[in-house]
């Protein structure tokens, strides 16, 4: 039996050379739009499938120009250089007449690199699972308009959930553990929705809503060991409308496996 998420972030090659069909599924909407990292490792995969010698995400910088929708869409690859250990990737997600989403991506062979970590940063502080509040406490008005929440288990820091009972911290953070619902363990190409899979920051800004993101850069660094991750959403900055929120996601050895950071526009 497979896993759901593999399922949904399927891609069918076409006849036109370096173009893929994907369906963009029903239960990964979140406020507007189908959500942005579900969308990246869309075209992950297409990319991946494009380049098999060198599958794995390493650096990604995405523009969202308009909302995905459930339903067909196609991703159009191509490989701007293929070298000897990463590749450079263009590639644009598209449903009918609109491109959704625009990336330029640098991919390569994570498994032929050496997998230690070396890192200054701390690692997330969470306490233990028992001890954090589950996703599926959400108010039910978010999970009327995050279907995606369905998708994931998640245990949020205790003391970055007050904006659940209309009590937010004001600090801009919000970490939790995390795991697909199913089991299935992480991998490269889920690290890139894990970067995006978190509510918005601000709503510990006490700014409920939805946050579409205008651009993200994400960075793989290694591949993720099986077992929980933990993610962590920080923004330190609101002007212009438009707020930035990094991301750090560390796997259950310990290693800081992923990074991002996104600009997107403050919820109103």
């Amino acid at each position: 039996m497979g896993y759901e998420f593999d399922g949904q972030i399927a891609v069918v090659a076409e006849e036109t050379p370096g173009r893929f069909r994907a369906d963009l599924a029903a239960g990964w909407v979140v406020g507007g739009g189908v959500n942005g990292g579900y969308q990246l490792a869309v075209i992950g995969n297409a990319i991946a499938a494009a380049l098999p010698a060198k599958p794995d995400p390493i650096a990604m910088s995405a523009y969202f120009l308009s909302p995905g929708a459930p339903g067909p869409a196609h991703i159009d690859v191509d490989v701007r250089r293929d070298g000897r250990r990463v590749a450079t990737v263009a590639a644009d997600l598209v449903q009918g007449d609109d491109t959704r989403i625009t990336v330029l991506a640098t991919y390569g062979d994570l498994a032929g690199q050496d997998g230690e970590v070396l890192t200054t940063a701390p690692e997330i502080d969470l306490p233990p699972l028992e001890e954090c509040v589950s996703n599926s406490f959400a108010p039910p008005e978010l999970r009327k308009i995050a279907p995606l929440l369905e998708r994931f288990d998640m245990r949020f820091h205790p003391d970055q959930v007050g904006w659940t009972v209309g009590k937010p911290s004001g600090e801009g953070v919000l970490s939790a553990w995390f795991r697909l619902i199913d089991g299935r363990e992480p991998d490269p190409i889920e690290l890139l929705m894990v970067v995006d899979a978190l509510p918005p920051v601000t709503f510990e800004l006490g700014r409920m809503g939805w946050a579409p993101t205008l651009e993200l850069s994400a960075h793989v660094r290694a591949r993720p060991a099986p077992g929980w991750l933990k993610v962590r959403h920080q923004t330190r900055n609101v002007a212009g409308g438009m707020f930035e929120e990094d991301c750090e996601v560390w796997d259950s050895a310990g290693r800081l496996v992923a990074q991002s950071r996104q600009l997107a526009l403050f919820p109103r």
